[in-house]
């Protein structure tokens, strides 16, 4: 991977210098927005006000926010609040409610917009600041075309250079075999409506399982090879949960669509979820592809982030080394 040539390196900008941040969206002076961002936030209040200047920060500004309390212990209501009256001229609201994961929070956040686009935002990630202006483009020239994905900008809260994931240009058959877009991906409303929201009872794999479902009702994609979306690379969070389950995961959505699948990985999901281990044959010896194919990937994945956990360690002894040659005032060798 290399350093990303656009887009957050560490998280967005001071909201001061963000490129149209002042501007006047279209939305504000009458009828919906076009766009509709939705943040579920769950213990995220520290990261809340970097996801919201990254919006704040778009060149296209026809759209409003939504930022879902997930039940959060902190003050993330407090937090959202406050940013609200902070920008009383933008479409920005907060929706409350009992805890009930994220796909339960993006569902109501969805539920409660307008826009006829809509795009889900973590609480701890951002935007690129042409984000919106270039997938909302893509969707107004294409009908055809029903979701936008982007490649991603990985980036730490330990001052490392972004990196970024280039991913493949959209496949149905590479889909079943592995994720290949990144939850944070901008579709029209229809797709939510037609597919059923994301599922409640998935705590992990839940983006992956909405894309097939979207597929599986004929849905299509268009990949902008260009870094428009950060993802903040932490060592906890839903992603490590859906790695140490993978199998389960995977099992859950093969399960869930049954007529996007072989029957053999059909049989290989009902005896994962039936903890049958006679039955269940290793990953590496199934034939299908989700398993096979999307293994090699999932190892790949590891082994980078094994990496930049052991590039971050290795990054915060250079600067307790530095700070104790300076208290010493010795020189720094280049």
């Amino acid at each position: 991977m290399t350093s990303a040539p656009t887009g957050p390196e560490r998280g967005p900008r001071e909201a001061g210098t963000l490129p149209g941040a002042a501007a006047a969206p279209p939305g504000e002076r009458g009828g919906p927005p076009v766009v509709s961002v939705v943040i579920p936030c769950h213990d995220y209040a520290r990261y809340l006000p970097q996801a919201v200047a990254s919006v704040l920060a778009q060149t296209y500004a026809d759209w409003e926010l939504v930022v879902v309390d997930d039940g959060s212990r902190d003050d993330t209501a407090a937090v959202a609040r406050s940013l609200i009256a902070d920008h009383p001229g933008r479409r920005i609201r907060l929706l409350e409610q009992a805890n009930a994961g994220v796909s339960a929070a993006r569902n109501a956040g969805i539920a409660a917009t307008t826009g006829r686009y809509v795009l889900p935002l973590d609480a701890d990630d951002v935007l690129a600041p042409t984000m919106l202006e270039h997938t909302v483009a893509v969707l107004e020239r294409r009908p055809d075309i029903a979701i936008v994905s982007t490649d991603v900008s990985v980036f730490t809260d330990d001052g490392l250079p972004a990196q970024v994931l280039a991913l493949p240009a959209y496949d149905r058959d590479l889909l079943l075999r592995r994720l290949i877009m990144f939850y944070c991906s901008l579709y029209r409303r229809e797709v939510w409506q037609t597919v059923g929201g994301y599922a409640e009872d998935m705590r992990a794999g839940e983006d992956w399982d909405f894309w097939i479902a979207c597929a599986e009702h004929g849905f299509t994609a268009h990949h902008i090879h260009e870094a428009l979306f950060g993802a903040r690379n932490k060592d906890d969070g839903l992603h490590v949960e859906a790695a140490e389950n993978d199998l389960a995961v995977r099992a859950r959505i093969v399960a869930g669509h049954p007529g996007m699948f072989k029957p053999v990985t059909r049989a290989w999901a009902q005896a994962v979820l039936a903890e049958d281990e006679r039955e269940c044959p290793a990953d590496e010896r199934m034939p299908d592809d989700i398993l096979t194919r999307a293994a090699d990937m999932d190892q790949f994945l590891r082994v980078v982030l094994r990496l930049q956990r052991t590039a971050r360690l290795q990054h915060r002894h250079i600067r307790r080394l530095e700070a104790a040659l300076a208290e010493r005032e010795i020189p720094v060798p280049v």
